[in-house]
């Protein structure tokens, strides 16, 4: 029988069991009745088609492998970042911080909601084609060029960056819409300070920045788009305010949709400070220094208000001043330049770090020594010609001259202070005739006493510690020796001398209570909030730097003078008198290297016998002939005997 080559017939050589017998019987029976061969065959298939299966099969392996390599290998980092933000990120809340409130409870420093625009740079770059287009995006939502976000990006060594902050309403709204499209990009709430009396207190208050790199490395409860207190009482009492910061773990998946927020740990709300500066007086006095100086053509100056049985600052201001919520809302650099580059200087307090001669303020510090070291009788008269004359002690015939402002006569210690004797007091000071001076050492000695020659310690960052020249230090800076005539100079508050207003005021305090010098302080309390409830966490008791250095009996000599200052028609301060309380006081003139203008000072306490309340003004680089800190003082002594 003839076949196909392609067919060939399979024979069976294995043994057959009945049931196989059956079972052929019956399919041959079938074929048969169907017309099918007998003989069943199988097709052989054909070599090259077995070649290309394997090749179709070792392609897909090859394949396979090659996409393993490229997801292991290749982009395995990259997907590693992608899974682990997948399993959530973890990220600050920050907590919303203190509030700050006067003696009376009026809120100065409050906070107002705010929202910043925030980026992960890790997988934004211009050189993507997905970021080319999330930045362009973006710019057009934040009115910004793709560059300038760019250059953000890449500048930042943080991995978030802050692009843009305080965001309008309207381009929140915007954005908040288009977030899919910027899947490495949101939005984080913030706050914004907000200043209620403006420049009246923004040396006190201080103002908010950005945390910069060298903060971020200091304190990982920040954030680049955190705030942090740069000046002020928001700089020293930073920890106090801001609170702790909550954790949140934001899960999205690799593609960077998300897909929820877990709060892990809250936020603790920061604490809140209660000063002693009364808001009304800090208002009277700001107003008053800035008229008086606008009156006389003047700049520049500084006011404190102390309470001398504790170091409570009642008051503080420095003109000109600049008003601190421009910072709040993110100033420009041009605007910052501009501040900065300022002559009159309105970011610098003044009334804790200006370096200024005293002038005639020295004296009743200088009296109290004279007393206390037993070198005058306060009966004793001395007469006030209008000036001594003093030869030189290398050459008899070289005579020097030493003025006062005018003739005064026959004045004791009571009277000297009160007409302000430069004469008597070169007198006191360095010695003259047969009078023996205090000498340059003991009026150091004293005026570190009453702390002219270190820190108040006052609660605020910036503050200048004061200087008083001696002979040790003329010679070793200036090379030359120390000179009867700088003696003479440095007891009516010229030479090098330098102080602040606030050193001042503290000196003052001493002189007003008996002989007590306090670290001032400007903060009273630090609290909570509880359900509206503020809890009082800490309140600052007053704090004795030093005492017992002046006798109380030598201090009420001086105290008398100074009130004679006052209500004797000579007085220098007679302006006080028509108070409601009985005040004691003291001017003074510095002359300074500006032809025709001086410094002034006032400084004066009250009521005299029970001092509850010591104010010192000083004006720069006025006329002589301006009245300008006098009438400062009084004004804040009417508002705070009239109020009572």
């Amino acid at each position: 029988m003839a076949y196909h080559a392609k067919y060939k017939v399979r024979e069976s050589s294995s043994n057959i069991e009945t049931h196989e017998v059956f079972l052929d019987t019956l399919a041959h029976q079938r074929e048969s009745e169907l017309g099918i061969s007998e003989k069943r065959f199988e097709v052989q298939i054909k070599e090259r088609i077995i070649y290309a299966i394997f090749g179709v099969f070792f392609l897909l392996a090859l394949v396979y492998f090659g996409k393993v390599f490229y997801l292991q290998i290749v982009q395995g980092h990259a997907l590693y970042i992608a899974s682990e933000d997948n399993k959530g990120k973890i990220s600050l809340i920050s907590p919303e911080r203190g509030i700050i409130y006067d003696t009376h409870f009026t809120k100065l420093v409050s906070n107002a909601p705010a929202y910043d625009f925030v980026c992960d740079k890790r997988n934004l770059s211009l050189s993507s084609p997905a970021s080319v287009k999330e930045i362009k995006t973006m710019a057009g939502l934040l009115h910004m060029s793709e560059q300038d976000i760019d250059a953000e990006i890449t500048s930042s060594e943080d991995v978030t960056v802050l692009v843009a902050q305080n965001l309008p309403q309207e381009t929140l709204l915007a954005i908040e819409a288009r977030l899919g499209d910027m899947p490495d990009c949101h939005t984080e709430k913030n706050v914004i300070r907000n200043y209620a009396m403006g420049s009246m207190f923004s040396q006190v208050l201080g103002y908010m920045g950005k945390v910069t790199k060298s903060e971020l490395q200091q304190n990982e409860n920040y954030t680049a788009s955190d705030s942090i207190g740069k000046t002020g009482l928001e700089k020293s009492y930073e920890s106090v305010l801001r609170g702790t910061p909550g954790t949140l773990e934001t899960v999205k998946t690799a593609t960077g949709i998300q897909k929820g927020d877990k709060v892990i740990s809250p936020e603790v709300p920061g604490n809140n400070l209660i000063l002693n500066i009364d808001a009304g007086m800090q208002q009277v006095m700001y107003n008053s220094l800035e008229k008086r100086l606008h009156d006389i053509g003047a700049k520049r100056g500084a006011a404190v208000a102390v309470d001398p049985n504790t170091g409570a600052v009642l008051a503080m201001v420095s003109y000109p001043s600049y008003d601190d919520n421009a910072f709040s809302g993110g100033i420009s650099q041009a605007d910052f330049s501009a501040l900065i580059s300022d002559a009159n200087k309105p970011l610098f307090n003044r009334a804790i770090a200006a370096q200024y001669p005293t002038g005639s303020i020295i004296k009743p510090l200088e009296a109290s020594a004279a007393l206390q070291e037993s070198i005058i009788d306060p009966a004793k008269l001395i007469n006030d010609p209008g000036y001594i004359l003093v030869h030189s002690q290398f050459d008899p015939s070289v005579v020097y001259r030493f003025g006062g402002v005018k003739p005064h006569g026959l004045v004791d210690m009571r009277k000297a202070l009160a007409v302000s004797s430069n004469i008597y007091f070169y007198t006191v000071g360095g010695g003259y005739g047969d009078q023996q001076g205090l000498g340059p050492t003991r009026i150091k000695q004293y005026l570190s006493d009453f702390g002219w020659n270190a820190k108040t310690g006052v609660d605020l960052p910036g503050e200048f510690g004061g200087f008083i020249p001696d002979p040790a230090w003329k010679l070793k800076t200036k090379g030359t020796s120390w000179y009867d005539g700088d003696t003479y100079n440095l007891s009516i508050g010229q030479s090098d001398l330098q102080t602040t207003p606030l050193q001042v005021a503290m000196a003052y305090c001493a002189i007003a209570n008996g002989g007590t010098l306090y670290q001032p302080q400007v903060v009273h309390e630090i609290t909570s909030s509880v359900d509206g409830k503020q809890s009082i966490i800490k309140e600052f008791k007053p704090e004795i730097i030093r005492q017992g250095f002046i006798d109380p009996a030598n201090l009420e000599i001086v105290r008398e003078g100074m009130r004679d200052g006052v209500d004797k028609p000579y007085g220098l301060s007679t302006l006080l008198n028509d108070l409601p309380v009985a005040v004691a006081a003291k001017t003074g003139t510095a002359q300074i290297p500006v032809a025709n203008r001086y410094n002034l000072w006032s400084a004066a306490f009250a009521p005299y016998d029970h001092p509850q309340i010591v104010v010192v003004v000083t004006a720069e680089e006025v006329n002589a002939l301006g009245a300008v800190t006098l009438p400062v003082a009084h004004d804040v002594l009417s508002y705070y005997f009239n109020r009572k």
